[in-house]
């Protein structure tokens, strides 16, 4: 997990651990998962689970990282996209 905090708005990013430095491909579509992206520390789901509750911007690559947010309501099955069978979600929330 990555986190980046910018005045009001908290940005996260989690991926399952394995998949750190791999790289995706789909067509002209190519994902890298580099470490300076997604990497940082290693948390465990409850603490990933707090982490995607209190932020404002969330992308998660992998099959656990996308369940937790799914399973819990964070985000909608039909906005996951799967690049080479590893799914990936990106969750805003607005707030007025």
């Amino acid at each position: 997990m990555r986190s980046i905090s910018w005045k009001d708005t908290s940005l996260i990013n989690i991926c399952d651990e394995d998949l750190i430095g791999k790289t995706l491909n789909e067509g002209k579509l190519q994902m890298h998962i580099s470490r300076d992206y997604f990497g940082g520390q290693v948390v465990e789901p409850p603490q990933a689970l707090k982490m995607m509750k209190e932020s404002s911007i969330i992308n998660l690559a992998g099959t656990q990282a996308v369940e937790i947010a799914l399973s819990n309501n964070l985000g909608a099955k039909e906005a996951v996209r799967v690049i080479q069978g590893v799914p990936f979600l990106m969750i805003y929330k607005f707030s007025y």
